[in-house]
């Protein structure tokens, strides 16, 4: 099965050792996928479960007429909770969502297996040989010794989540490589690395804020009608991570000429290489 992200012994500042998440390479491993997979030919699909979010008065901005601020209730009846189990593929801003009352193993597998089956049967067909980068073997360390790319079907879909301990399921995992897709875990802390939290943010904030909902089935329609709005004009997400932002600062990094608008792209040499005497005694550099 792919690399999962394990804890790591670091000794701290008083010599014990301490366990830390060893999630370095895996990091890596997410941002080359978002930068990549899709060029390759790989669907790349950011899996999560949003909430929980109850049925009860929402913060948020109203369209209420000036001088008629909207007047909530100082009491009411807690109407139940709910998720919205989300895929999304940043490449075209598409979002596969489900709002449900619970996100039990029960509910959310066989939900993962039904959605991933119809983004594989959506998939081109993979080539009988399989080029650079899209083998097993280009995005696992242990492929090889797992015989991966021998006995498994063709690499399709690489698919980032968390350490959600549903998806660490053993038959779940079979089932993914059984049908060419790789789970990326994104390490302890590194919820930033999936983009499907940040439209999850987006579609919660369309359906409740500002509003409220009474009943739990009144709170699910509207989080599957925001989806379903969302999808009718969906916007695609590029990968901007902190990484890449430092490097394109140091790609651009100028240096200005005073007095004017323009800059080089080195440093000019202040050094004072050489020195002589004038007729009148005063020292030149030059």
């Amino acid at each position: 099965m792919p690399h999962r992200p394990g804890p790591a012994a670091a000794a701290g500042r008083d010599g014990r050792d301490r366990h830390r998440p060893a999630g370095g390479p895996q990091k890596e491993l997410i941002e080359r996928a978002y930068r990549t997979a899709e060029a390759l030919g790989l669907q790349l699909w950011c899996q999560d479960e949003a909430g929980p979010y109850q049925a009860i008065p929402q913060p948020g901005p109203s369209w209420q007429p000036e001088g008629s601020p909207r007047r909530r209730p100082h009491e009411y009846v807690r109407g139940g909770t709910a998720k919205l189990l989300t895929l999304f593929r940043p490449a075209t801003g598409e979002v596969r969502a489900e709002p449900v009352e619970h996100a039990t193993n029960a509910v959310l597998h066989p939900w993962l297996k039904r959605e991933l089956t119809a983004i594989l049967a959506a998939c081109s067909p993979p080539p009988a040989t399989p080029p650079a980068g899209r083998r097993w073997a280009d995005w696992d360390a242990f492929a090889a010794t797992w015989g991966l790319d021998d006995r498994r079907p063709p690499l399709r879909v690489p698919l980032i989540w968390d350490t959600l301990a549903g998806h660490l399921s053993i038959e779940l995992g079979r089932w993914l490589l059984d049908h060419g897709i790789l789970p990326l875990y994104t390490p302890l802390a590194g919820s930033w690395l999936n983009l499907a939290e940040s439209v999850q943010r987006i579609l919660v904030r369309r359906a409740l804020d500002g509003h409220h909902p009474e009943t739990i089935q009144q709170l699910m329609g509207w989080l599957a009608e925001t989806v379903r709005g969302w999808n009718a004009d969906p916007t695609p997400f590029e990968w901007a991570g902190k990484r890449a932002a430092r490097r394109r600062r140091a790609r651009d990094r100028r240096h200005a000429l005073g007095g004017s608008a323009g800059y080089s792209r080195r440093p000019i040499c202040r050094r004072r290489h050489a020195t002589a005497p004038s007729p009148n005694g005063v020292t030149h550099a030059y």
